[in-house]
C-alpha cells in the first residue's frame, strides 16, 4: 500500500468520524480482494476491443465509407453490446451525490493534489471570477479580460449574477439589481432596495443562514433545488465598496454541513452550516 495514501486516511480522513482505522482498513482490504480480478477482466476486455478496432482501422484507413458495415463489425466484436429487453432503471438507493445534489460529479487521482484540488474548486467557487475568466459575458463594447481588471467588464458581470440571484431567489418585488442592504429580521431576510423600498424572498425557505451580525450580515446564504448562493457582503472589499449592497461576491456551493459558524434565521445563535468544501472533506 502506498504510504502517502495510508497516512492521509489515517491522519486526516478517520479522525472525527468515528471509523475505527483497523475496521476501515480490513474493509478496504476485502473490497480490493473483490473488485481488483473483476477490474483486471475489464482491462483486458477494454485492450481485446482496442486491438479489434485498431486493425480494422489499419485495413481501412481514412473516412469511413459504409457506416452500416462498421456498426455491424463493432456489434460484432461486443462493442457495443444490444440493449437488453425490459431492463428497468430505478432511482432507488442512489446518493444524494448523485440524485440531488447540484454540481459536476468529477473522479480524480487520488494521489494527484493538484487533480484533487481542482475538482474540489469545480463544486463550488466564485460565480464573479467564472463569470468574468470565461466566454460567458461577450468580450464586446469594451467587456475584454484585458491583463488587469477591467470596470467594464466587471460591471456586466455583477449584473449577470445579479440576474442568476433573480432567477434562482426572486423576491417579492424587486430585484437584487437593486439592492442596498442585506439584514435579518425577525428571522426573515430582508433586501433594502433603492428609493426606501425592502423587500424579501418570495420564499421564506429560501434563505438557509447568515454570518456575522442580523443588522450586517458579512454573508447570507440562500438555496435553490439544491445549490446554494452565498451572497458575500465586504464594503471593504475592492468591488464590494463600490456596491451599493456592499456585495463583494456570490459563491455557488453545492451543499451544506454543520458548522460553527453559520446561524440560523429563527434561532441566530444556534451553530447552522458551512458549505467550504476542500479536496479532504467539509472545512468549517
Amino acid at each position: 500500500m502506498d504510504s502517502a495514501l495510508k497516512r492521509f486516511v489515517d491522519e486526516q480522513v478517520l479522525p472525527g468520524t468515528g471509523v475505527d482505522g483497523a475496521r476501515f482498513w480490513q474493509g478496504f482490504d476485502a473490497i480490493v480482494r473483490d473488485l481488483a480480478p473483476k477490474n483486471a477482466a475489464l482491462l483486458a476486455e477494454r485492450d481485446r476491443l482496442q486491438a479489434e478496432m485498431d486493425q480494422w482501422h489499419q485495413a481501412h484507413p481514412g473516412p469511413i465509407a459504409d457506416m452500416a458495415a462498421y456498426r455491424g463489425f463493432l456489434e460484432k466484436i461486443g462493442y457495443p453490446v444490444p440493449e437488453p429487453k425490459g431492463a428497468k432503471a430505478t432511482t432507488e438507493n442512489v446518493d444524494d451525490e448523485l440524485a440531488r445534489q447540484a454540481g459536476p460529479q468529477l473522479v480524480v487521482p487520488i494521489l494527484n493534489a493538484r487533480y484533487a484540488l481542482n475538482a474540489a474548486n469545480a463544486r463550488w467557487g466564485s460565480l464573479y471570477d467564472a463569470l468574468y475568466g470565461t466566454d460567458a459575458i461577450p468580450e464586446t463594447g469594451g467587456a475584454d479580460k484585458g491583463p488587469g481588471y477591467n470596470e467594464v467588464r466587471g460591471e456586466k458581470v455583477i449584473a449577470y449574477a445579479r440576474q442568476v440571484l433573480d432567477q434562482a431567489v426572486p423576491l417579492e418585488s424587486g430585484s437584487h439589481a437593486d439592492a442596498t442592504a442585506y439584514q435579518v429580521q425577525g428571522g426573515k431576510l430582508v433586501v433594502a432596495l433603492k428609493g426606501g423600498a425592502s423587500s424579501g424572498p418570495k420564499d421564506p425557505a429560501q434563505f438557509v443562514g447568515y454570518r456575522g451580525e442580523a443588522s450586517a450580515p458579512s454573508s447570507v446564504l440562500l438555496k435553490h433545488n439544491g445549490l446554494h448562493l452565498d451572497v458575500i457582503i465586504d464594503r471593504a472589499h475592492s468591488i464590494g465598496r463600490t456596491d451599493a449592497a456592499g456585495v463583494a461576491d456570490v459563491v455557488v456551493k453545492p451543499r451544506c454541513r454543520p458548522s460553527s459558524t453559520w446561524k440560523t434565521p429563527s434561532r441566530p445563535s444556534t451553530p447552522r452550516t458551512s458549505c467550504w468544501r476542500t479536496a479532504t472533506g467539509w472545512a468549517s
